[in-house]
């Protein structure tokens, strides 16, 4: 039978391989564990009891916390079995966001975690009209706790509610967290999110009953929908956050996973803390360091060194490989990152020590899965994001004079795509063509396909269609590549290209205060802060130096002319509630950098 409704995973769980640890998070600093009846259970009560307490099927219900953690998915799971719609949201975003987006949806009902969540609603609780309850996922929070909620006198009512659900019903209501312009509300049937699951089940190279470690926000369309698939194989949960991963006492070392899925910066931190650890040894212990490091350069998928090399890896392997697999716990069979460009130089490295790294591609109107890099021999390729999942189309629109010979804007088709913006049919029509009689997602990013071994064809991301930027001199010019080549390098911590119908391209560079901190060490300069530092010549000639290294990989016209170095570390909110640079997803708000760096984007163009 072919699973068709979401909550119908868990359903499959307990039929055929019933879990003892299906979900856990540390409480007290133990891990607790639900079983998968024990989910299944309450979250039937609490469907109940909402029903009970005056909440119709259709309502719209919002869920924030800061962790992820069981009660997330029992919350969930229940807020389908009673036919209601979840509207998961981030933690992070301003209480002006959370009024746009709780007024819009007309939520009836916010369950919120530990934090200052409760602050925040509060602030903006008059007015939300449509808005009766706010209930708390942790204790202490909230008017009422959940577990006050569960009823468990008349399942007969809940077992009605499930057998109403249609796949094609709306299961929930995501909004991007949108680089410009106002948050859209995507709206995703059982039936859009369900084939997507299905699809990911046999990628995952795990078996039942292993251990994966959940740690990116499961409000996000990437987590949530890779947790769905971990309970359809039948996987261990282990649910933590960012801030309890590393070193010697963290979630990867103590839990040792065999899987987890995570965007790139985070890959790129634990190789910053990697490599400024490698650069902290001294005499042949450093230098060993950094000839494995050299090995990895010529590594892909599918390596496999002979002769003498064979002999220079397993040196490599053991004296410095093994090590960082140890510091990821020793078990890791793979590791899915998404959600953002991941730079070849991290999954090249990773994917050498022994750690797999591959690259999915999706967005949250297509539920979210486009493509992936898979597991198996000969199909991943280093530089793109996979085959095309085997229910997904595309096609590209190449009809614009934007682009180059073989790219053109992706198009997605199939039974993943959403079912529209909620609210806004003007969106869903720019978004959402028919062409051909099918109806086709136009996602904004630029592609071309890669042929590799055997005739698979690679998806290959070259950029944002709306990130494309056009000189004065008439020449379009793709900032992501470039920005995310130049990221590579351990001195900076993020970038963004700026050049649109200006005569050359600039940049405005953050660098990594960590790494620039052992250069100052190095070269016997005071640190006296990275506001300090970055006036400096010495520090401006490096970060020069930085640029002219690059430059030269790109075309003239792309090639950046003048930087100005920034000393604040770009975020997605500031430690005061101030809305931050980046999107919750660690994407770069391009519109909002351009304005708080104005004038010094412009002097960068004084006499230029």
């Amino acid at each position: 039978m072919t699973i068709e409704r979401v909550f119908e995973f868990f359903d499959y769980q307990l039929k055929h391989y019933p879990q003892e640890k299906s979900f856990g998070s540390r409480q007290n600093g133990e891990w607790k564990f639900y079983s998968t009846a024990q989910i299944i259970e309450l979250a039937r009560q609490l469907a109940q009891g909402l029903l009970d307490s005056g909440y119709e099927p259709g309502d719209n219900m919002a869920i924030i916390s800061y962790k992820n953690q069981p009660e997330w998915i029992v919350i969930d799971l229940a807020i389908q079995y009673a036919g209601m719609v979840s509207v998961p949201l981030y933690p992070t975003i301003s209480p002006g966001e959370y009024e746009y987006i709780l007024t819009e949806s007309a939520c009836k009902a916010v369950f919120i975690g530990k934090g200052d969540l409760d602050q925040k609603i509060g602030n903006v609780r008059a007015n939300l009209p449509a808005l009766k309850q706010i209930i708390g996922i942790d204790e202490g929070v909230g008017e009422i706790h959940w577990k006050d909620l569960l009823r468990s006198d008349r399942t007969g009512e809940v077992d009605q509610s499930i057998a109403r659900i249609k796949p094609s019903d709306l299961v929930t209501i995501i909004y991007t967290s949108g680089t410009t312009g106002k948050p859209k509300g995507v709206m995703l049937s059982h039936f859009n999110l369900a084939s997507c699951i299905r699809e990911v089940k046999d990628i995952l190279p795990v078996s039942c009953g292993e251990k994966v470690l959940s740690f990116l926000p499961i409000c996000h369309i990437f987590e949530r929908a890779a947790t769905y698939a971990f309970v359809y194989v039948g996987l261990n949960v282990y649910q933590t956050g960012t801030d309890n991963l590393g070193g010697d006492q963290g979630d990867l070392k103590s839990v040792s996973p065999h899987f987890f899925t995570c965007v790139p910066r985070l890959l790129e931190k634990v190789y910053e803390k990697i490599y400024n650890k490698g650069s902290d040894l001294t005499g042949i212990k450093k230098k060993l360091f950094f000839w494995a490091i050299s090995l990895t350069e010529e590594y892909e998928f599918d390596f496999k060194p002979t002769g003498l090399k064979a002999i220079q890896w397993a040196i490599a392997d053991k004296l410095i490989f093994s090590k960082w697999r140890a510091a990821l716990g020793g078990q890791v069979k793979g590791v899915v990152t998404g959600s953002a460009p991941c730079p070849t130089r991290i999954i090249r490295v990773f994917s050498a020590a022994g750690i797999p790294v591959r690259e999915a591609y999706g967005l949250t109107e297509a539920s979210p899965g486009i493509s992936i890099s898979l597991f198996e021999p000969h199909k991943a390729l280093i530089g793109t994001v996979g085959p095309l999942m085997s229910n997904v189309e595309v096609r590209l629109d190449n009809s614009e004079a934007i682009y180059k010979e073989g790219e053109g804007e992706i198009l997605a088709s199939g039974p993943n795509i959403m079912i529209g913006y909620y609210k806004h049919p003007e969106w869903t029509a720019e978004s959402l063509k028919v062409i051909d009689g099918k109806t086709w997602l136009c996602t904004g990013d630029v592609g071309t396909f890669v042929t590799g071994k055997d005739g698979i064809r690679f998806l290959k991301i070259t950029d944002r269609k709306k990130e494309l930027f056009k000189t004065s001199g008439g020449k379009y010019v793709a900032p992501s590549p470039i920005e995310n080549k130049l990221k590579e390098d351990f001195l900076l911590d993020n970038i963004m290209l700026v050049g649109d119908r200006m005569k050359f391209v600039t940049a405005l560079i953050v660098p990594a205060e960590e790494s620039l901190k052992n250069w100052f060490e190095e070269e016997k300069i005071p640190w006296t802060g990275l506001k300090e530092a970055v006036k400096l010549p010495e520090v401006i000639k490096l970060y020069q130096q930085i640029v002219d290294q690059y430059n030269p990989l790109f075309g003239h016209i792309e090639q950046i002319k003048k930087f100005t170095l920034v000393p604040e570390v770009w975020v997605p909110i500031k430690s005061d509630g101030r809305e931050g640079e980046l999107t919750p997803t660690l994407k770069l708000k391009r519109r909002l950098l351009l304005e708080k760096y104005k004038d010094a984007i412009e002097r960068m163009y004084v006499e230029g």
